[in-house]
């Protein structure tokens, strides 16, 4: 009785029109006019949704303009997709229900890097291809049908650190100490404290430049109460502070620390949602993070006409479902990769063949619009050459502050 009501309370959006279902196989147009079903789940409520919403409108939006050019081989293509409510115990069983009982063509990956490990274990169970949008753990991403669309290269753990001890070295005040608070979440842990027998990260790097760890904190993905967090840096005042969480555990941080009458000089925050920490105003100017893709003029501009209509067309989505942020950025822009690596391995072997796909994808790679042509090795778990940047919270807005060549404004040292 609680799987069923698991399985019903899970949310099901169909998108575009519905159709027969069937199971994965050569999937061409010939005779078949039925839609081309991709299944996936994406954390619509609990923790995680501030930055699911954005993966839905961007694929809300793939999905449309995929359609409006004639679909996927000739057929329209329909997405359901599933609630997982930000819990992993769901993933597994919403998967499963995807492949097996709706026997959906192809699937997608969830957001969030234990989600993603859940689909992912299934992907490989049923011999699925899994293009996933955020997953950095790569000592466990060892399917080689799984392809990220977001790449931080193969030791996220080390070169995150790496890129952000390198900016802030550029400021004429260096951070001396620092407090790392880690979500005890997949890949936030591992930027910082490193995997099996690679040990890197923020808090061994911060050591190996001479930055002192004044306070080493380690949270449940379930806190709720910020306070003794909040308390442990303030009695600590570093002059950095590194939340290695997700979603929006630096908003609760900031917000607790604002409780106490105290504001960190300088802040990093890993993978946060990015609306609702632009919400906070003058709490959290200056606040660093890590970015794929700003849509600043310039560089949309460089990549054309396609790229502009994409990023403007999802605001006025984003700014119709009331998010907080309606910037086509980082998650849209993995969210896009990721349609785009499935539908590019589709059109290559003009089927849904999982074990073509998959060749495919190692064999040609696959063109995107925002991160240009992308190679898959599984030596390196299939991580692409990054592109990574770093980005700023200047006036009430995010921009690319590091490094220099692709900067939009420089960046901005501690408050006083």
């Amino acid at each position: 009785m609680r799987r069923r009501s698991l399985v019903a309370a899970a949310v099901a959006t169909v998108l575009v029109v519905t159709g027969c279902n069937r199971g994965s196989g050569d999937g061409g147009s010939s005779g078949n006019s039925a839609p081309i079903v991709v299944g996936s789940t994406l954390s619509l409520t609990g923790a995680f949704a501030a930055t699911g919403q954005i993966h839905k409108i961007a694929g809300e939006e793939f999905v449309e303009r995929l359609n409006a050019a004639g679909g996927l081989l000739g057929r329209k293509v329909e997405w359901k997709v599933l609630d997982d409510q930000s819990d992993q115990a769901k993933v597994s069983q919403l998967y499963e229900r995807l492949i097996s009982q709706d026997k959906v063509d192809l699937i997608l990956g969830p957001y969030a890097t234990p989600n993603i490990l859940s689909a992912m274990a299934v992907a490989q169970r049923h011999g699925y291809i899994l293009p996933q949008h955020s997953a950095v753990l790569a000592p466990q991403l060892t399917y080689e049908c799984q392809f990220p669309a977001w790449s931080i290269g193969p030791t996220p753990n080390s070169f995150i650190p790496n890129q952000l001890f390198d900016a802030l070295a550029s400021l004429p005040t260096p951070p001396k100490t620092v407090a790392v608070l880690t979500s005890q979440s997949g890949s936030a842990a591992f930027v910082s404290d490193g995997f099996g027998s690679d040990k890197a990260g923020a808090l061994s790097i911060a050591k190996q430049r001479g930055i002192t760890v004044v306070a080493d904190v380690h949270y449940p993905p379930t806190t709720t109460d910020w306070a003794p967090i909040a308390t442990q840096v303030r009695d600590a005042n570093p002059d950095l502070v590194i939340n290695n969480g997700l979603g929006v555990d630096a908003v609760n941080i900031l917000q607790a620390m604002k409780q106490l009458n105290y504001r960190p000089k300088q802040m990093f925050g890993l993978f946060p949602a990015p609306g609702p920490l632009l919400a906070l105003g003058d709490l959290s100017e200056g606040m660093l993070s890590v970015s794929m893709f700003e849509p600043n003029k310039p560089i949309l501009d460089k990549l054309g006409a396609q790229a502009t209509e994409i990023t403007t067309k999802f605001s006025e989505k984003a700014k119709a479902a009331n998010l907080p942020y309606t910037v086509f950025e980082t998650q849209a822009t993995a969210s896009w990769n990721a349609w785009e690596i499935l539908t590019g391995a589709v059109k290559a072997t003009g089927g849904t063949d999982q074990k073509k796909l998959c060749d495919s994808l190692h064999d040609k790679g696959v063109d995107t619009t925002f991160s240009g042509h992308l190679t898959f090795d599984p030596k390196s778990f299939n991580f692409w050459p990054t592109t990574q940047t770093l980005k700023q919270i200047q006036k009430g807005d995010w921009v690319v502050v590091w490094p220099a060549d692709k900067a939009a404004a420089p960046l901005a040292g501690p408050r006083a």
